[in-house]
């Protein structure tokens, strides 16, 4: 039997009634579900903090939290699928906490969190239950004092980063979660997923995409999800460092080593993190003279460090990241073929925005919250502005996201920003085209409607696009064709299937 109570000492269950363990179970299994009915959601964490059970209230967090499937969630730590929770600490103390805020992705709640014990009082589980999803106007004073109190706190650590990070010999910390991956679109929900599987392993992962992608923000949120966050995250940029100085870089130098050189020597990259993580950003810039040399140290796990006869053992998971075709360098003779296939044990791609596009407003909404930390009044997009902003290509994805929302506060007198106020921040912005935004999606049919074939979903699809690009075009069937790159021969053929003669402007 399990239950939230104590186990009575023998002298007291001497004198209860023969039925006072059939009283002890009834009264437990009554209070469970009535929380459970009544409650706005709940989940259960087992002696090793991982999340069981959740109900069916809580399922409809799921999304806000990042996961669009139960097992994603279901089966995890909870502290690495529920931000802020205090669920490991009720069941490292056995101390409830009958009542708290908690404040994450998902918004601010009301929470209990309740341990459980066996017949010999061992914490063998907690009991989360959300008792508010949406405070009432008697809880919105303190829900108000909380979020100032909250914002104060992030301010202060911020402040307390920034000097850390301009002191000498710091601390090196992740200063990213998965949490930080903002997007709910199912590309990034599999690249979330993915991350958590490769931080439970120790072998190396190769994170490939596009400039601006975020490969940085998940190198260090799988540090932070993996047994080594307690260790050093050391990051290096082989393309900011002159080829001469990458070796003293990566393996140290010896004190004396060279004319110049400290007399005290210099610890390298992969000394500095032993027992954590280190990131080698851009890898494929990396010179082909000093790749032997990665790969010995990555077979090896030691490092001689310059001017030294010493041999330097170190312990350190390496996350490499590129935006280049690995596989075109090696068919070229430009990256060694076995240090890819040492670096692609782990390969996961971090897809661009423009094939996770139903994530920009949640994207907008979350730069807009940064800009604001940092004295930038963000503007207030209309849909229309939203919607040009889902349809632009974004070559230099999030990055170019947030410079042109960036330049929007800095340009725009205006407070709210409409789809023509938008398309003239990103003309002068520097994109070589603006891409005209999609008319809005038909609603989706009844529950009870059939499904349309998939070959006519995809032809209305196609019209709405042709659509369009016409108007944006003024009717010009040569730039129309150039805009959606197809051949004018093709879409003459799309015209005419529509019933439209191909007539007009050629």
């Amino acid at each position: 039997m399990v239950t939230t109570a104590a186990p009575l000492p023998p002298a007291t269950r001497s004198s209860l009634p023969s039925d006072a363990a059939s009283v002890l179970e009834l009264a437990a299994r009554s209070m469970f579900d009535l929380f459970a009915s009544a409650s706005e959601g709940m989940l259960l964490v087992d002696r090793d903090a991982r999340v069981v059970w959740i109900n069916d209230q809580y399922r409809r967090f799921l999304p806000a939290l990042g996961f669009a499937r139960e097992e994603d969630f279901v089966g995890h730590p909870v502290s690495s699928v529920v931000q802020n929770t205090q669920m490991h600490q009720v069941l490292k103390t056995g101390k409830p906490i009958l009542i708290d805020l908690l404040s994450n992705r998902a918004g601010t709640f009301v929470v209990s969190r309740i341990p459980l014990r066996d017949a010999e009082g061992e914490v063998i589980g907690v009991l989360g239950i959300v008792l508010f999803d949406q405070p009432t106007a008697n809880l919105q004073p303190l829900i108000g004092k909380f979020a100032q109190l909250q914002q104060d706190l992030d301010d202060a650590r911020r402040e307390l980063a920034a000097k850390k990070a301009a002191s000498p010999g710091v601390a090196r910390t992740a200063r990213y979660s998965l949490a930080s991956f903002i997007g709910t679109s199912p590309a990034a929900v599999e690249v979330k997923r993915q991350a958590r599987r490769a931080a439970q392993s120790a072998s190396p992962v190769l994170l490939l995409g596009e400039t601006g992608t975020g490969k940085e923000l998940l190198a260090h949120a799988i540090h932070g999800a993996s047994a080594r966050a307690a260790g050093p995250m050391v990051s290096l940029n082989i393309a900011a460092v002159p080829d001469t100085l990458l070796e003293a870089e990566f393996f140290g130098v010896a004190p004396g080593a060279y004319t110049g050189a400290d007399r005290k020597g210099r610890v390298g990259k992969f000394k500095l993190a032993d027992g954590g993580t280190l990131f080698l950003d851009e890898i494929g810039d990396m010179p082909p003279g000093l790749q032997a040399k990665l790969l010995r140290a990555l077979q090896e796990g030691e490092i001689e460090p310059l001017g030294s006869n010493q041999i330097v053992r170190f312990d350190a998971r390496v996350i490499a990241a590129t935006s280049r075709d690995l596989p075109a360098l090696v068919r070229e003779g430009r990256f060694r073929e076995d240090l890819y296939y040492r670096l692609n044990v782990l390969p996961i791609r971090v897809p661009p925005l423009r094939e996770r596009r139903s994530d920009i407003p949640a994207l907008v909404e979350t730069i807009g919250e940064d800009m604001a930390h940092r004295g930038v009044s963000p503007p207030e997009l209309t849909a229309d502005a939203l919607a040009l902003l889902a349809a632009q290509q974004w070559r230099g994805n999030i990055r170019e996201l947030r410079n042109v929302l960036e330049q929007a506060a800095l340009r725009s007198d205006a407070s709210v920003l409409d789809a023509e106020q938008m398309e003239a921040v990103l003309r002068q912005s520097g994109l070589a085209s603006v891409q005209p935004a999609l008319p809005p999606e038909p609603q989706a049919p009844d529950s009870g409607a059939l499904l349309r074939p998939l070959q006519a979903q995809v032809a209305e699809l196609e019209q709405r696009a042709i659509a369009a690009a016409l108007k944006a075009t003024g009717g010009n069937k040569l730039a129309t064709a150039r805009l959606l790159s197809i051949s004018r021969a093709k879409l003459y053929a799309r015209l005419e299937d529509n019933g439209e003669p191909p007539t007009g402007k050629p």
